[in-house]
């Protein structure tokens, strides 16, 4: 769904009786939710990639709003055509690499197309494997659906710009950890209701975006990877004793921290982490059934989800100016 562009409404109320004050401020059209599955076949082994692909193209002209004349046109079906014809021409590598072909393929084949925006989303396919460890056999040819989190990217790019704005992202990525999470010291007024929690459950769905500072050489693969574990790594910590979070705000600060000391071609990262909540059952009401030192250790949740706090930030890196002297 297209944002909508945010204006100032003017207070003359004959102004909206002149249609010549008027003016389209923002526009486009394209083709969304294409589904292309591309397979790899050397000799036994197969190897396949699945995208969601969104196509929008923005025209130099308005005529086809303004006159209803579609000759510049480029209909929504041709673009999904496109995505079906690039894909046997170049195979599925990484989602950012076909949204880079699709905007340089539009810009050079269409001159009256000035903006090409393309939304693509990976579906997560996993080779099926049998046995443990070292000795674990990979299949041939069959997958199982590993939804840990949703892979996306957003390409977009104007003609007559040098590189296209790539973003890349994941989403549905939720996680969970039974201690070695705190939050206490937060305002105390007659508002308040939320005790101290000097250990609690922490669970959230993360969503994160991370915009690159050029796309030459860049293993995408790699880097959408290495976010990933940045994050993971940073909320659980070593796997013995964790690491401790006094708030989801810090744990958050922690991983954008990280992915930018790791990655030196993200230059921005945002993060939303909602609150998942796990409320201690009050079992004091039901002393008959749950008595005594049974009551001291807190064994059942209630997974609350709604209403939910949520959390975000975006980091950026800061602009670094060269010295003169």
């Amino acid at each position: 769904m297209m944002s909508r562009k945010l204006v100032e409404e003017s207070r003359d109320a004959g102004f909206r009786d002149v249609p010549d004050h008027f003016k389209i401020s923002n526009y486009g059209y394209g083709k969304d939710s294409v589904k292309v599955l591309h397979v790899v076949r050397n000799g036994l082994v197969h190897s396949i990639k699945e995208f969601e692909v969104g196509t929008k193209l923005k025209l130099a002209s308005q005529k086809d709003y303004l006159q209803g004349d579609n000759s510049d046109i480029v209909a929504t079906d041709s673009q999904k055509n496109t995505v079906y014809l690039l894909a046997r021409k170049y195979g599925l590598k990484s989602p950012e690499e076909f949204g880079i072909l699709l905007c340089d393929h539009f810009l050079n084949k269409y001159s009256h197309v000035n903006e090409v925006s393309i939304h693509i989303d990976e579906y997560p396919w996993s080779r099926m494997g049998f046995g443990k460890g070292p000795y674990q056999d990979l299949h041939n040819h069959a997958f199982v659906f590993t939804p840990t989190a949703i892979r996306y990217c957003d390409v977009t790019q104007k003609r007559g710009d040098s590189m296209p704005t790539v973003i890349s992202g994941l989403s549905d990525l939720r996680v969970l950890k039974t201690t070695q999470s705190a939050f206490v010291n937060f305002v105390n007024d007659e508002y308040r209701s939320l005790p101290d929690q000097h250990d609690r459950i922490f669970s959230t769905v993360i969503r994160s975006s991370w915009q690159y500072s050029t796309v030459a050489g860049v293993d995408f693969d790699f880097c959408w990877n290495k976010v990933k574990q940045c994050i993971l790594n940073t909320f659980a910590g070593e796997t013995e004793k964790g690491i401790f979070s006094p708030s989801v705000q810090n744990t958050l600060y922690l991983a954008e921290k990280l992915v930018l000391e790791s990655i030196p071609e993200v230059s921005s990262i945002d993060m939303t982490m909602p609150n998942k909540h796990y409320f201690n059952f009050d079992f004091s009401k039901f002393p008959k059934l749950v008595q005594g030192e049974e009551l001291k250790e807190e064994t059942v949740f209630l997974p609350v989800d709604k209403p939910a706090g949520i959390i975000y930030a975006q980091l950026d890196r800061k602009t670094v100016t060269k010295s003169k002297l």
